[in-house]
């Protein structure tokens, strides 16, 4: 694992000139990377494939509703069929009662489903501690952490923290949007 010192900026053009005071410092350009991080809540739901790391998020492959419409239809068109063959009725009324059994079940379950999706979703959300915006993130060591907290700093970021991560091909390859920050102490309190 890499220690790995991160700051936050509101464009890209604060953050280039961050990165460019970090060369000026020393720092090569394969320990500095910047990039976006959406707004809380805009993140894939589903993690990206771990062999290919700039392979994007898979769409589901389902409506998230669809397994509750089923189960909803079929034990709507069950309830309807009975009830209607409790009363001794003839064959066609027992048929449409179970058409209209199904569709009443298949629109209960579909709406139960879904709001059982969004309730999940709605609780990952609040769990989601990093504000958005250009991260400038520096891979360090521990002599050099604090020189580039400070020059991140001075430089405006925000938010600054630190993390153990994955450093390859001059990027944090393991970062993580949803992951809650550990901040740098110190020197995120003199910004404020």
């Amino acid at each position: 694992m890499s220690l790995i010192v991160a700051a936050r900026f509101t464009t890209f053009p604060a953050a280039e000139a961050a990165a460019q005071k970090l060369f000026e410092r020393g720092f090569v350009e394969e320990d500095v990377t910047l990039f976006f991080v959406n707004p809380r809540g805009q993140h894939a739901r589903h993690a990206p494939d771990h062999h290919d790391p700039g392979a994007s998020a898979a769409p589901p492959l389902h409506h998230p509703a669809g397994h509750g419409a089923s189960i909803g239809a079929v034990a709507g068109a069950i309830i309807g069929a009975a009830i209607f063959m409790a009363f001794a009725a003839s064959l066609p009324v027992v048929v449409i009662a179970a058409g209209v059994g199904a569709y009443l079940g298949l629109r209960v379950g579909a709406f139960l489903q879904a709001r059982n999706a969004r309730a999940a979703h709605h609780e990952i959300v609040h769990h989601e501690m990093r504000n958005s915006g250009v991260l400038v993130a520096v891979h360090v060591c521990e002599d050099n952490q604090l020189d580039a907290a400070a020059v991140l700093r001075e430089a405006g970021g925000t938010d600054l923290e630190r993390a153990s991560g994955r450093w390859q091909r001059g990027r944090w390859a393991d970062f993580d949007p949803t992951a809650t920050p550990v901040p740098l102490g110190d020197l995120n309190q003199q910004h404020a």
